[in-house]
């Protein structure tokens, strides 16, 4: 039987597991509300205000210094720097996604995220598949590979999302900064082309004519992005990692169900068997994941 301070850490762990994803999960109904920002300036704010929330992090924990070690490093800076446009690079692809409604898209593209996280291991960190994990990652291609022959086209809001997500994973885990640091940094690097771009751009949205609603939201866009990471974090020192890996599937189910009953973005026959072959890799994965976590 757990002793209650490993019980009551792994409630919490589960906790915040719940609210990162839950968070994730929702954020496309939230960039709905921003829906009269352009994308590109939507996401300079988003820059913008979550640098501003992850200063004001780094001074209420008194981290301030573990921001200063890093910078002077070389290695971090040039790591963080990579990771910083890869993430830019996919929070524009979702914003875009979202405006466009294509939340759809960007449902699969989180699901079968994990999959090329595991392709990734095997290419550049020397791991090697499991069977079942071959089997997995097979079987989503096929459903991604379907859907290019039935529509014409590569899901590429789908593949761009999931392989910029997977390649800022494997960057970050090669930078020895903790998240809040790494991640005032990847905002504070971004921060001059986003300031630049509200300059110079027409974005017919100046401070004075904003309502306060907007601007609100707007605003709020710094600790909504910091949230779930927050939380996700808070959740991965509490929980093995098998565990918090089953929580992943819920931002990419709230997601579908937005899009699908919320949304009504249209569902084809395309997108139910490429969804069921990624449904099926992923119950597959999951099940060798766990068996594989109890040594089996």
């Amino acid at each position: 039987m757990s002793d209650p301070p490993v019980r009551a850490a792994s409630s919490a762990g589960i906790g915040y597991a719940l609210g990162a994803y839950a968070i994730w999960g929702v954020a496309p109904a939230y960039w709905k509300l921003l829906g009269v920002v352009p994308p590109a300036q939507l996401l300079a704010h988003r820059v913008l205000w979550s640098m501003a929330f992850g200063i004001l992090l780094l001074a209420v924990t008194r981290r301030a210094g573990e921001l200063l070690v890093a910078l002077r490093s070389r290695r971090s800076l040039l790591t963080i720097m990579v990771s910083a446009l890869l993430i830019g690079t996919n929070w524009f692809v979702f914003l875009w996604a979202v405006d466009t409604d294509r939340v759809l898209d960007t449902s699969l593209g989180y699901y079968i995220n994990p999959l090329i996280s595991v392709v990734f291991g095997m290419v550049f960190l020397g791991e090697r598949l499991r069977p079942l994990q071959a089997v997995a990652v097979l079987l989503a291609a096929a459903g991604v590979v379907q859907m290019a022959l039935s529509l014409g086209a590569l899901p590429w809001i789908a593949l761009v999302l999931a392989v910029s997500f997977a390649l800022y994973g494997l960057v970050r885990k090669t930078a020895p900064v903790m998240p809040v640091v790494g991640f005032t940094i990847e905002t504070s690097l971004l921060a001059p082309l986003a300031a630049a771009y509200l300059i110079v751009a027409d974005t017919q949205l100046d401070a004075p004519n904003l309502s306060p609603r907007l601007a609100l939201l707007l605003m709020a866009t710094g600790p909504f992005t910091a949230a779930p990471l927050l939380c996700f974090n808070s959740a991965a020192k509490r929980l093995r990692l098998a565990t918090l890996g089953l929580f992943q599937y819920i931002a990419p189910s709230i997601a579908f169900l937005l899009a699908v009953a919320l949304y009504g973005e249209p569902f084809t026959r395309a997108h139910a068997v490429t969804f069921g072959c990624v449904w099926l890799a992923l119950a597959i994965y999951s099940l060798d994941s766990a068996r594989a976590s109890r040594g089996g």
